[in-house]
This record gives C-alpha cells, structure tokens and sequence, in this order.
C-alpha cells in the first residue's frame, strides 16, 4: 500500500545496479610483461588483482598458488622478491602476462571485468620462441578465446586457476594439473 504523496524513485535492482556503476574504475596494467627471446610457453592471468597492482608485479597477492606451484614444479626455492620471481620464470623459459590491457573493474573481481582492450600477445609472440599458451583459469582462457586467439594464430590450454578462489584446488592439485607446462625434470631444454 502506498501513501498519497510517495513515489518510489526506482527499484531495488536499479539502485544496485547504480552503486555498482559508481565501483567500476578504468585500469590501465602498468607493468610489462616477462619474457626473453628464449621463452618457450606463456602463462596469462586475466588482469592484476588491487595486490599485484601495488606490487607492480603478477600473483602479488600472498594466498595466490602460482609461485608455489612454480617452486614445485621447477624444484627451486619460493621466490620472494620480483627480482626472484623474473630469474625463475626467465631461467624456466616460461614468459608471463595478462590477456588484457585494461579495463573496467571492480576491485579484482575478474566476474565485474567488462570494457575490455586486449594485451598485445602477437607482439611478445614474434619476440620470444613460445610454442605453448597456458591460461591461468578459466576466465583468463575465455578472454583469451574472445580477444587474442585469432590475432595471436594459437590455441591456449586451460589450466586451473591459482587464485584463493579456487579453494577446491588444493596445492598438490594444482601442481599435478600445472605440470604440463614443463616437460620432464622441470627445465625447457633449448
């Protein structure tokens, strides 16, 4: 029943709706890619999460499993710093970036991600010896699917994601899943 004089300016999904426009930002990724003229597979993450961001590096924040699963899989020690982190990837051929330029986000919720300008992948492509594409998750492989892979000419592997979101992922999962990205004995062979 509604008073004489009332009237309702909009509905709750509306309202929603509008404090999830005013959460959106536009984010531009700052930091380059990693990878040499040796690199022989690449990893793409979506976009850096707020964590990586103000690390201006990739998996920043400290619940994400990829420098885990790397440590395991190439049986070298948890790096910690980024220095660390680009001689292990460097060291292992495996270059890292992230499917897109930027964006509109909400915080690092990939599912709020929309406005999308892809990443120049054919440009570290023609740089590098990589013959393999893996995405870090699932939403990472779709943007792929949608935005690079004509321009790039290769297919990508899905793999599962290393977020903290994937909590049904345990650690050994993920490093038994991961370990297509290295062949046997956990070094590429030039």
């Amino acid at each position: 029943m509604q008073r004489a004089g009332l009237v309702r300016s909009g509905t709750g999904s509306e309202d929603n709706l509008e404090k999830d426009m005013a959460r959106y930002q536009h984010v531009e990724h700052t930091f380059e890619p990693v990878y040499d003229i040796h690199s022989k597979v690449l990893v793409l993450g979506t976009f850096p999460s707020v964590k990586s961001r103000e690390q201006n590096f990739y998996y920043g924040h400290p619940q994400n499993r990829f420098w885990k699963v790397l440590a395991h899989l190439t049986k070298e020690p948890l790096p910690g710093t980024t220095e660390e982190k680009k001689a292990l990837l460097l060291k292992h051929q495996i270059a890292v970036w992230d499917v897109i330029q930027s964006c509109d986000i909400i915080g690092s919720s990939d599912s709020s991600i929309r406005n999308v300008v892809p990443a120049d992948i054919p440009g570290i492509l023609k740089g590098s010896s990589i013959k393999s594409i893996f995405a870090n998750g699932d939403k990472a492989y779709r943007l792929y699917q949608k935005y690079c892979r004509d321009a790039a000419g290769m297919e990508a592997v899905k793999l599962p994601s290393t977020s903290p979101a994937n909590a049904v992922f345990t650690l050994e999962r993920l490093t038994e899943a991961w370990g297509i990205l290295l062949p046997a004995g956990g070094e590429m062979q030039g």
